[in-house]
């Protein structure tokens, strides 16, 4: 008897970590550039994050995190100023997890029911450890490419179909994600109407290239 409640425990304790390992797999994200990120989101802020609480909602629960707004760069249509982030406790099922009191965060998401959530498949990046180049994306670039189509491209050949699309390469360096184009071009409409990456420089900030570059 006393053998088979040991095997009875060890089975149920392969199975739950079954379980726990399928949970840890769960979350699973498709790469975004940061400017697909700002234009798919009702809401992008920069803010430090202050305090967090465990709401007793839902089958692990929502982390609200309160927010000290510095700055708003998307969302005025939706709310003048944020007070809390709303995300899933586990990160399984895609919650994110911040640092209390350490960074100023930049924080995208989407808005329900009058409250900001986000997740792991959100663009949130502690704003010191963004590139200049996306810094200045947030506060007026990439708005003006939100008609635009970045088409990411995993394997060669790869083209461009219309006129307002630009090739996204920086799945094919072997530096990986994130990749120059992520952090450093936007693709912006230019007047004749089509799309083109665009990256700013520091003595000339217009330079155009091709809609195939970098």
């Amino acid at each position: 008897m006393q053998s088979l409640c040991h095997r009875l425990l060890s089975l149920l304790f392969v199975f739950s970590s079954l379980q726990i390992h399928q949970l840890t797999e769960a979350c699973s994200c498709a790469l975004s550039h940061p400017q697909d990120a700002y234009c798919n989101s009702d809401i992008v802020i920069r803010a430090k994050v202050v305090g967090k609480k465990l709401m007793k909602d839902g089958p692990f629960g929502t982390m609200r995190y309160t927010v000290k707004q510095m700055k708003m760069y998307k969302g005025f249509n939706k709310m003048q100023h944020v007070q809390h982030i709303y995300t899933d406790a586990s990160e399984s099922l895609c919650g994110v997890k911040f640092d209390i009191n350490k960074y100023q965060y930049l924080i995208t998401g989407r808005v329900f029911d009058g409250k900001v959530y986000t997740g792991l498949c959100n663009f949130n990046q502690p704003w010191e450890r963004l590139s200049l180049a996306q810094k200045k994306g947030i506060n007026h670039r990439y708005q003006l490419g939100c008609n635009c189509r970045i088409k990411p491209c995993h394997y060669l050949p790869c083209f461009v179909t219309s006129k307002n699309e630009c090739l996204w390469t920086d799945m094919l360096s072997h530096f990986g994600y994130p990749g120059y184009q992520s952090r450093h071009y936007a693709c912006i409409q230019q007047k004749e109407g089509y799309c083109s990456w665009y990256r700013g420089m520091a003595g000339r900030d217009k330079t155009t290239i091709n809609s195939t570059d970098p």
